[in-house]
C-alpha cells in the first residue's frame, strides 16, 4: 500500500489520497474557527465528536434515500468519502431566525420562518461567502439551473429528515449549513459533514437563551461549556439511534 498524501487541509478537516483513486480519507481536526477564520482556537476531542456524529447523520440520511459522500469511519476522527468535485457553495437552509438572518433583514432571534428558508452563499474567504442571488449564481457559472433546483429540493429534503430526527433527541434545529460535490457521472451528492459545526442546536430542555446553545455558537461569543455541548449532541443522536436495539 502506498502512503496517503495530504491533499487538501481546511479549517476542520485535512483529506488524505488513498490506494483507490475514486476514495478519499478525512481527518477531522480539533482546530475551531469562527467570523471568517478571523477567531481561531480548539475544542479538545471536536474532531472525533463531529467525525461520529456526522456519520451517524450521514447514515441516517442514505437510509432515508439521500445519497452522500459517506462510505466508512476506519477510526474516531477519520472517515473514508467518495471523492466529489465540491461546488464552491454553502447552502444554508433556515428554521428559525438566528445569526445574520436577523443582523440582515432585523427579524428578532427566535422567530421562527413560515417555511423553511434555503440560501445560496459564495465559498470564497476572500470576499467573505457573500449571499448570491440565483441570478448572480448563474451569472458567476457556480452551478447550472438544473443543480440549483436540485440543490433547493434536495437541501429541504434532508431539513425535514432532521428536523424530525433532531426533535426526537430533544433538540430543536435552527439552520444548518450543506456542501455538495459532483461525482465523475456528474451526480449531485451531499459532501462535507453535520455536525455542532455546521448547524445551530437548541437544547429543548433548557429554556436560557445561552444555556440551551448546542452548537460553535458557544465558540463563537465564548459561551463557555463548548466540549460539553458538543458531547451531549452526540450522546442523545447514540441513545437514539440505540432505541430501537433495546426494544428487540
Amino acid at each position: 500500500m502506498s502512503s496517503p498524501q495530504k491533499l487538501y487541509e481546511g479549517k476542520a478537516k485535512i483529506l488524505y489520497t488513498t490506494d483507490e483513486p475514486s476514495m478519499l480519507l478525512a481527518h477531522f481536526k480539533d482546530d475551531a474557527t469562527a467570523f471568517n477564520a478571523q477567531k481561531r482556537g480548539q475544542i479538545i476531542g471536536k474532531g472525533e465528536i463531529n467525525c461520529a456524529i456526522a456519520t451517524e447523520l450521514f447514515r441516517l440520511l442514505e437510509a432515508e434515500g439521500i445519497t452522500t459522500h459517506f462510505i466508512e469511519q476506519p477510526a474516531a476522527n477519520q472517515m473514508l468519502i467518495r471523492r466529489t468535485q465540491i461546488l464552491p457553495l454553502e447552502v444554508v437552509v433556515r428554521n428559525i431566525a438566528a445569526g445574520s438572518l436577523c443582523q440582515q433583514t432585523g427579524l428578532p432571534m427566535g422567530t421562527v420562518l413560515p417555511r423553511p428558508l434555503v440560501e445560496f452563499y459564495f465559498k470564497n474567504d476572500a470576499l467573505g461567502d457573500p449571499l448570491l442571488t440565483r441570478d448572480r449564481l448563474l451569472l458567476l457559472e457556480l452551478a447550472t439551473p438544473e443543480q440549483l433546483d436540485e440543490l433547493n429540493q434536495q437541501a429541504l429534503e434532508i431539513n425535514q429528515i432532521l428536523k424530525v430526527f433532531f426533535n426526537q433527541c430533544s433538540i430543536t434545529l435552527v439552520d444548518f449549513k450543506l456542501e455538495f460535490g459532483l461525482t465523475p457521472s456528474q451526480e449531485l451528492i451531499l459532501a462535507d459533514e453535520i455536525s455542532p459545526d455546521t448547524c445551530r442546536l437548541w437544547n429543548q430542555t433548557e429554556t436560557d437563551p445561552q444555556g440551551r446553545v448546542m452548537d460553535k455558537d458557544r465558540f463563537r461569543h465564548d459561551l463557555g461549556k463548548v466540549e460539553d455541548a458538543y458531547k451531549q449532541v452526540l450522546e442523545r443522536i447514540v441513545a437514539l439511534k440505540q432505541e430501537p436495539e433495546k426494544d428487540n
